[in-house]
């Protein structure tokens, strides 16, 4: 990969100034580097979130700013506006709604300020641990619900959808994972939206796109999504600590004084933050500042498309260079051009492959990969997410075929 244009620009309070634009393939990116002489003591972060950022979004977060202040309306602002531009959506129709916590407390946010009081009833279709906790987040309320599983290397199958949405269960709401996290896979959410409607008009149709939103194109309308979900620190590559839902208002109109708990009450935050450009409680300032320029950033880079053709980039690297060595992904060849933020792979069928060992060595050569399963099969996740470039993926393969011979594990592997 070679660098063939150098670009500088500098934002408001903070200096993001230079990028440079890499050419692989048929694919450019463009690559933020820091303005000051900086080496980053930080390992190399290969997960799902959090994930690595640039040094200019931290630096962003090196102002005090008061919640009230004017700077920090603006931002808030600013960030709700951008948020409703990446989805494609109108601000006549969806509003953007920041929430402090991580994307799961954006995720109960909605299950609290949408289910019904009275006779609510949630349809949670899952295929792995994402989905798994909503089902866990309706339980913890006391909301009747019901999980239906599919297999956690598989996709949600849209015929059983259909047949549950048939079988006469009112169902007050509808919730699937887009990019199941804990395997890498994708599911149908348009088919799925597309039988909610169907089915039950009147129901809302939540999807958790908290590693999708920002690096896949979702077309919100045509999937007849109510609540979008996804987080700071994920594809747009911000800094933990607020997560935002893309709500639709006719819908979210209708949820006044429905929310079972004070904090987590969605319309309530979206009330205040029209009536006065402020968070209820205390925001994460910080964070938000940092998200504003990861957001100036992800402009840069071309958006969606820009960020997306990074990470697929990154995913092949990966892929191509784990297959040479023997390792056996956990998706087959249905999943092929699907997702590729998340690579899954099978434990190698080898005596001295010890999982723990396998990460502890990596990390201490600065390569950290996900540290342990989510799913009941026995697989390690690669992120492809966050500050990474196909030379990440290079240096990793590298790393990992040195850690395999350190182990006494002979490559390429005999599966």
């Amino acid at each position: 990969m070679s660098a063939f244009r150098s670009m500088r620009r500098v934002f408001q309070g903070v200096e993001a100034a230079n990028y440079v634009v890499f050419k692989l393939k048929d694919v450019n990116f463009k690559r933020v580097i820091a303005t000051t002489s900086y080496v980053s003591a930080d390992k190399k972060l290969f997960t799902p979130g959090p994930l690595g950022v640039t040094l200019t979004v931290k630096e962003a977060m090196l102002r005090d700013l008061g919640s009230r202040d004017v700077t920090f309306i603006d931002t808030v602002k600013f960030i709700r506006s951008k948020l409703i531009e990446i989805a494609g959506v109108s601000a006549d129709k969806y509003t953007s709604i920041p929430l402090q916590g991580s994307g799961t407390y954006a995720v109960e946010a909605v299950i609290q300020t949408t289910t019904p009081r009275t006779n609510g009833d949630v349809l949670v279709l899952e295929n792995g641990a994402y989905g798994k906790r909503i089902g866990k987040i309706c339980q913890s309320l006391g909301v009747e619900f019901l999980l239906e599983s599919f297999p956690e290397d598989a996709r949600v199958d849209v015929k059983r959808v259909e047949e549950i949405l048939k079988s006469g269960r009112k169902f007050t709401n509808v919730a699937i994972i887009h990019h199941e996290t804990s395997s890498g896979v994708v599911n149908p959410i348009k088919e799925v939206g597309q039988l909610v409607k169907q089915y039950l008009r009147d129901a809302c149709y939540l999807v958790d796109g908290m590693s999708s939103f920002g690096a896949m194109t979702i077309n919100i309308e045509e999937c007849h999504i109510d609540y979008l979900v996804s987080s700071a620190n994920k594809c747009i590559e911000g800094v933990p600590g607020f997560s935002f839902a893309i709500a639709r208002l006719e819908h979210l109109l209708t949820c006044s004084g429905q929310s079972r708990s004070l904090s987590l009450d969605l319309f309530d935050q979206y009330d205040n933050l029209e009536r006065t450009s402020q968070f209820r409680f205390t925001p994460p300032t910080h964070t938000m500042l940092a998200f504003r320029q990861a957001l100036k950033e992800f402009e840069i880079e071309g958006g969606v498309q820009g960020r997306g053709g990074r990470y697929k980039a990154n995913h092949q690297v990966l892929r191509e260079g784990m297959r040479q060595l023997g390792f056996k992904e956990l998706l087959d060849k249905s999943h092929e051009g699907q997702g590729y933020m998340i690579t899954s792979f099978h434990y190698p069928k080898h005596p001295k492959f010890d999982f723990h060992e396998f990460y502890r060595r990596l990390s201490d050569k600065d390569q950290v990969i996900y540290p342990g399963k989510v799913l009941n099969l026995n697989c390690f996740r690669i992120g492809n997410i966050g500050q990474l470039y196909p030379t990440d993926m290079e240096y990793l393969i590298k790393c990992i075929k040195e850690v395999c011979a350190d182990m006494d594990i002979a490559l390429p592997l005999q599966c």
